[in-house]
């Protein structure tokens, strides 16, 4: 899975220098930009696999590096200012690519982040992947009204054993709030997986290949957004 190394932009926030990771399409009919969780970085391997797959496929992909995470901290600054530290990273690739329909995403929190800064960005889709949907052994504190937030489809792509709540819990919190893919919220299953979207070796599930089928599917998704009239 060779790819060309990504172009590096380093962007001004309030928050301080955040970073995009670009791997660009020769001819883009779409952009992703994609945020990492709490606990990884844009070398997980849900956004290293978009951002090398996906540009062949007309879609450019960004990994945004948050500022907390450029500076070498270890730990996460609370929502409201990673929000903060996003917005304005998207906005100055709106500029760059301007009239390109966007998509906005990212694992874990960057999926948070996303939802909730969906309207704000102007975004025309949301990929989420690894939605926290309630901390580990603790479902009663959903999150469920951040997935409902955004007023544009949105795929979430969820681990089958995921602790943060599996594919199956994400569909049942859908279902009793009255939502789901009729409604513009779809869920596909990562099979045998947890939190980092790797099915387990003893499943027998080739990780490599599951991958490379779905980046195809996020691809087509992605181009059902992009060909609608209300995404521009």
């Amino acid at each position: 899975m060779s790819a060309e190394p990504p172009v590096v932009v380093d962007v001004d926030t309030a928050q301080g220098p955040g970073r995009l990771l670009l791997s660009e399409a020769e001819r883009p009919h779409a952009l992703l930009v994609l945020g990492h969780g709490a606990g990884g970085g844009v070398e997980g391997v849900d956004l290293l696999t978009l951002s090398r797959l996906l540009p062949a496929q007309g879609v450019t992909v960004a990994r945004y590096v948050q500022p907390w995470k450029v500076s070498g901290r270890r730990i996460a600054v609370r929502p409201a200012l990673l929000d903060e530290a996003w917005t304005p990273a998207v906005r100055a690739l709106r500029e760059v690519l301007a009239g390109v329909p966007l998509v906005v995403g990212g694992h874990s929190a960057g999926a948070r982040v996303a939802c909730r800064t969906a309207d704000a960005t102007g975004a025309a889709g949301v990929l989420a992947l690894s939605f926290p949907l309630h901390p580990p052994g603790r479902p009663a504190s959903s999150r469920l009204p951040e997935l409902l937030a955004p007023r544009v489809p949105v795929l979430v792509v969820q681990g089958e054993r995921d602790p943060f709540g599996s594919a199956s819990e994400v569909r049942l919190a859908l279902e009793d709030a009255g939502r789901g893919r009729s409604t513009g919220i779809e869920v596909v299953e990562v099979p045998a997986a947890g939190h980092d979207l790797l099915p387990r070796r003893a499943s027998g599930v080739d990780a490599a290949a599951w991958w490379q089928a779905r980046s195809t599917g996020i691809s087509d998704w992605i181009g059902g957004i992009a060909a609608a009239p209300h995404s521009l």
